[in-house]
């Protein structure tokens, strides 16, 4: 099986910033696409950034120019840096990959456990 692993979340001020990480491990054979997706209180989860394999982004307009995605092929891990973080970007943060298995046709849609990130002062 696969998992994905966060870490980074937390409480922060206003204008601060956050680094989230998520580690990909298990039998994987390739990784297609990897991505952050996050649901505050009494919203439905919400695209945050995704970055495919060749490096392309795409980004939440509520997020752009803020918060930055990158992606470690060698360690099958993605990063979200989060900067000039507000209140409403409190949130349940949660990973997410596309996977390709060996033994499997059609790649596989795995999510992390989600980690909370709180912007208070």
């Amino acid at each position: 099986q696969v998992q994905l692993v966060e870490s980074g979340g937390g409480l922060v001020q206003p204008g601060g910033s956050l680094r989230l990480s998520c580690a990909a491990s298990g039998s994987i054979f390739s990784i297609i696409g990897m991505g952050w997706y996050r649901q505050a209180p009494g919203k439905q989860r919400e695209l945050v950034a995704t970055i495919a394999s060749g490096g392309s982004t795409n980004y939440a307009d509520s997020v752009k120019g803020r918060f930055t995605i990158s992606r470690d092929n060698a360690k099958n891990t993605v990063y979200l840096q989060m900067n000039s973080l507000k209140p409403e970007d409190t949130a349940v943060y949660y990973c997410n990959a596309l996977v390709n298995v060996p033994g499997r046709a059609g790649y596989l849609e795995v999510w992390g456990q989600g980690t909370l990130v709180t912007v208070s002062s």
